[in-house]
């Protein structure tokens, strides 16, 4: 029964102006709230997004030096003799 007076309520108060001007300034400070939260959440995003750019790109840098090594290799016992020789390890 309780529930049911409830709208009728709610418009009687707000018939008052200082009713109308309190729901106005609560409706902008919800907004305000909602708009930093989304911020918020916005930078989290980027930050986590600029942690995944950094990790890859250190993981492409390891992977070009273990190509270069890779590129710069002796082919065959012979070739790791003869640099041997020559001191180039």
């Amino acid at each position: 029964m309780g529930l049911r007076l409830l709208p009728g309520v709610f418009a009687r108060l707000m018939t008052h102006p200082w009713a109308r001007r309190v729901a106005a300034w609560a409706l902008v400070a919800v907004g305000i709230g909602l708009f930093l939260l989304n911020l918020r959440r916005g930078g989290e995003r980027a930050g986590r997004a600029a942690e995944r750019l950094e990790t890859l790109e250190r993981n492409d840098a390891i992977h070009r030096q273990m190509l270069d090594a890779a590129a710069r290799r002796p082919r065959s016992p012979d070739a790791v003799v003869e640099r041997l020789r020559d001191g180039r390890f």
